[in-house]
C-alpha cells in the first residue's frame, strides 16, 4: 500500500466520517440533552463515551472484514457493492428527511450527573445504535483491502472515533449559548451536506468497482 493511496483513502474516510458525525441523530441528542439539562461537563463525558463506542464499532467491524476476506474474496466484493449501495441509501434518506426532523429538549436544569454516568449514557447509547454497525461495515468495506496494513486499519477506525469525540465535545461546549442552540437546531444544512456526500461517495465506489471488474 503506497503512501498516496493511504492518504487518499484516509481523506475520504475523514470527510465521510465528519459529515456522518455532524448529522443530528441519537448521539447528538444525548450530548445536547446532558449538556443543557445537566452541565457542560456531563456533555463532554457523554462525548467521550460516544467516541469510545465508535472505537468499539470500528474494531469489531475491521476484525469481521478481515475474517470475511480470509474466507472468500467473492463475498468481500459482494459486501463492498452492498456497502456502496447502503451509503447511497443513507444519503438519499438524509436528504429526504432534512427539514422534517425536530429535536425537542427540556431546557431547564435537572441537576448535574457524575462523569461515570455521563460516560455510560454516551457509550451505551452509541453501542445500542444498530445503524452504527451498518455504517462502519459499509464504509470500511470500501477502503480495507486484503493488502491493507493493520496500522492503516487502526488509523481508519481511530479517525472516526476522534472526530466523534471532538464534534460532540464542541456541541457540549457551545450548547450553553442559547442563540447557538436555537439556530443550530432549526438548521437542516447538515443533513443535506451529509446526504450529497454519501451519495457521491457511494456512486463513485460503485462505478469504480464495476469498471474494475
Amino acid at each position: 500500500m503506497t503512501i498516496q493511496l493511504f492518504l487518499l483513502d484516509w481523506v475520504s474516510i475523514f470527510i465521510v466520517g465528519l459529515v456522518a458525525v455532524i448529522t443530528p441523530g441519537p448521539d447528538f441528542v444525548l450530548t445536547l440533552r446532558n449538556s443543557v439539562a445537566c452541565s457542560r461537563q456531563a456533555g463532554i463525558y457523554t462525548a467521550i463515551g460516544i467516541g469510545v463506542g465508535n472505537m468499539v464499532h470500528a474494531s469489531y467491524t475491521l476484525v469481521g472484514i478481515g475474517a470475511i476476506v480470509s474466507q472468500s474474496i467473492l463475498l468481500f466484493n459482494i459486501l463492498k457493492l452492498l456497502g456502496a449501495s447502503y451509503l447511497v441509501y443513507l444519503g438519499i434518506r438524509s436528504i429526504i428527511l432534512s427539514g422534517k426532523k425536530r429535536i425537542s429538549l427540556e431546557s431547564r436544569k435537572s441537576g448535574d450527573m457524575s462523569r461515570i454516568q455521563a460516560f455510560r449514557i454516551g457509550f451505551i447509547g452509541n453501542m445500542l445504535n444498530p445503524k452504527a454497525t451498518f455504517f462502519f461495515l459499509a464504509l470500511f468495506t470500501q477502503f480495507v483491502q486484503p493488502s491493507t496494513p493493520i496500522q492503516a486499519q487502526i488509523i481508519y477506525g481511530s479517525t472516526i472515533a476522534v472526530l466523534a469525540f471532538f464534534w460532540f465535545s464542541l456541541v457540549a461546549m457551545l450548547s450553553s449559548y442559547k442563540r447557538f442552540n436555537r439556530d443550530f437546531l432549526s438548521s437542516h444544512w447538515t443533513e443535506k451536506i451529509a446526504g450529497v456526500t454519501l451519495i457521491g461517495l457511494g456512486l463513485r465506489l460503485f462505478l469504480f468497482e464495476k469498471s474494475a471488474s
